[in-house]
């Protein structure tokens, strides 16, 4: 979850340095600090907060230096402190390293090192890691080790996942990095290189990148790379061009990340649908999923597995498949998979939807899959992640970097490609040309009501002023719209810190209820559809109980004024669809709420981005 950065090339590093991690704060934003190493001298800084706290304490400081490594941080072990921030570096200061990822077998080695009296100066896992490769550099007199093989013989001892650099004033002309369960992306540039745990910290330089496997290391020289795996056998990747733009990373004039991407869904549908629908045909084309045609003929059953938003996606696509395509479906924690004994069989497969692709839990869920020789799939939106590289076969989002820690546009794009493989089965089964091309029909006019709805945006935030002191929220949803209320309430708890919670509306008499009274409101989804009337009756016994009512409802509805305190309207759309719908308002009440409660909407505290350790 943290980010890393390293340059080494013709340039000054630390510039690049800091406009790497201002462009992965989102990552961790705990502390932050650099290393420049110039002929054999290290300029070492560190700072307690944001980047920005970094960059005020590096002003006016000689920073010159073509080669550095740099870290923004989520704290895992040891509180956020100047201390306890990295680059962590050994006893003598030459040795640093920045790290992502948990060292699980840390204090066995922290315990040894000190009996062979190493001075610790942090309380994080990662300080282990530059003291056993000082112990390597130094433990044979006679013989020079490189940095290379020492940091080769330091990761053999520990066990857990990491994405490290590292470099030392001793040779100031080499960086070395490795992955383990934690992404690391090398750039490469003219006349220079840059390692990075994330895309958008490269972007800047070069859009010609190669993707670290598991259990590689890269050592950088001014003049090239070599990668190798902890045995130090050579391997070659092929350079892979980026498909995002430097802009997209961008905020393009909004306040913050998270409205940008609100207001960019109509064309994240754009980009998940485009080139995949057959309307003539009914059906849909998946080209990711073609390697694995044969096997999916045999599909009988599916498990879903995701963290999050990604696993809300999941749910939505559970009633999608099943109603559709009549295909049995399951989701998982992606969490709890690999930890229990879920009845797998020859004719099942896994569906891993991430985001990022680099989060640690479905990951291993994935890993565990393809263990027991299940066919796995993947719904990714970061093309070469460690998802889409582990999958079998898979869909991309392709709808560019989203940078706000609380996900809007990838859910919306989540649920969209999860109606493209409910139209992609179905067609192999029962479902009616005319269903198929119903459902096409209505996936394309999408852009056009989500614009609809982004076009009274303004009207939402005077709601939100109205519940901003409200220290407690139900969302209520029933059938499709039930993943949308637990959407609804993440994104409120994310970036508005408000207590919510989100239900099934027929579970709220089964004991919830029981907190209901003026100061406890309830946001409840109602779509006219098959569940209308069951919906009315919950607003009824809501409002016999005294407490406030928004409701998200149909446009046209007028019936519904009467019954509640808040209206939001959203465009018809086939019942299926409705979340793709719904679920933007809320987007909007959660980030109108934050605005108006004084919360950092793009930096949540105690969150980041991309979950990458378990």
């Amino acid at each position: 979850m943290c980010g890393i950065i390293g340059y080494i090339g013709k340039r000054q590093a630390a510039s690049i340095l800091m406009e790497g991690l201002t462009r992965m704060e989102y990552r961790g934003y705990d502390s932050a600090g650099l290393v420049v190493i110039d002929k054999n001298r290290a300029k070492f800084f560190k700072e307690k907060g944001r980047v920005a706290a970094l960059k005020g304490k590096i002003a006016g400081q000689d920073l010159s230096g073509s080669l550095g490594i740099a870290h923004t941080r989520w704290a895992t072990h040891g509180e956020p402190s100047e201390r306890n921030a990295h680059p962590q570096c050994d006893c003598q200061g030459k040795i640093f390293v920045v790290h992502n990822g948990i060292i699980e077998n840390y204090q066995a080695l922290k315990d040894q090192l000190i009996q062979e009296g190493h001075k610790f100066a942090s309380d994080t896992d990662t300080e282990v890691l530059a003291h056993l490769i000082e112990k390597q550099v130094t433990s044979d007199k006679e013989q020079v080790t490189s940095l290379a093989q020492a940091v080769r013989e330091a990761l053999k001892k520990i066990t857990g996942a990491y994405g490290i650099a590292v470099v030392s004033s001793d040779d100031p002309d080499h960086i070395v990095a490795a992955r383990f369960g934690s992404p690391l992306v090398l750039g490469i540039g003219q006349d220079e290189l840059v390692i990075a745990s994330d895309l958008t910290a490269i972007l800047p330089l070069t859009s010609k990148v190669v993707y670290l496997d598991d259990g590689e290391m890269v050592t950088l020289n001014r003049e090239k790379y070599t990668i190798t795996d902890l045995e130090n056998r050579e391997k070659n990747h092929q350079a892979q061009n980026i498909d995002w733009t430097m802009e997209a990373a961008e905020k393009g004039g909004y306040e913050h990340f998270m409205l940008k991407e609100i207001m960019e869904q109509p064309q994240a549908v754009v980009n998940s649908i485009r080139g995949r629908l057959v309307e003539k045909e009914g059906t849909v084309k998946l080209g990711g999923l073609e390697r694995a045609n044969g096997r999916l003929n045999d599909l009988d059953r599916l498990v879903i597995v995701g963290m999050g938003t990604a696993r809300n996606a999941g749910l939505v696509g559970e009633y999608m498949l099943e109603e559709y395509a009549g295909l049995p479906v399951e989701v998982e924690y992606a969490s709890e998979f690999a930890y229990r004994k879920p009845l797998l069989t020859a004719s099942t497969a896994v569906l891993a939807i991430s985001q990022s692709g680099e989060t640690a839990d479905t990951i291993m869920a994935l890993k565990e899959a393809k263990r027991k020789g299940i066919l796995t799939l993947g719904i990714i939106n970061v093309t070469g992640s460690t998802v889409a590289r582990e999958n079998d076969a898979g869909v991309y989002n392709h709808i560019g970097p989203e940078i706000a820690v609380a996900s809007t546009k990838a859910f919306v794009s989540q649920v969209v490609i999860l109606s493209l493989l409910s139209v992609y089965f179905g067609r192999r089964k029962d479902m009616s040309l005319v269903t198929g091309q119903r459902i096409i029909n209505e996936l394309e006019d999408l852009p056009e009501k989500i614009d609809c709805i982004l076009d009274i945006a303004e009207t939402i935030k005077p709601i939100a002023e109205k519940y901003k002191s409200a220290k407690h929220f139900f969302f209520l949803g029933r059938k499709y719209n039930f993943p949308v209320a637990l959407e609804g309430a993440l994104k409120l708890k994310e970036i508005a810190y408000v207590h919510a919670e989100g239900y099934n509306g027929a579970e709220l008499k089964h004991g919830p209820i029981a907190m209901l009274d003026e100061n406890f409101p309830v946001v409840i989804i109602i779509p006219t559809d098959s569940v209308y009337e069951k919906n009315i009756n919950h607003i009824k016994e809501i409002k016999a109980r005294g407490a406030r009512v928004i409701a998200v409802a149909t446009e046209g509805n007028e019936e519904i004024k009467k019954l509640v305190d808040d209206v939001i309207y959203i465009p018809k759309t086939l019942e299926m669809l409705t979340p793709i719908l719904s679920v933007i308002p809320l987007q909007l009440f959660a980030y109108y709420m934050a605005v108006a409660r004084g919360c950092d909407v793009d930096k949540p505290r105690n969150l980041a981005k991309s979950v990458t350790v378990e």
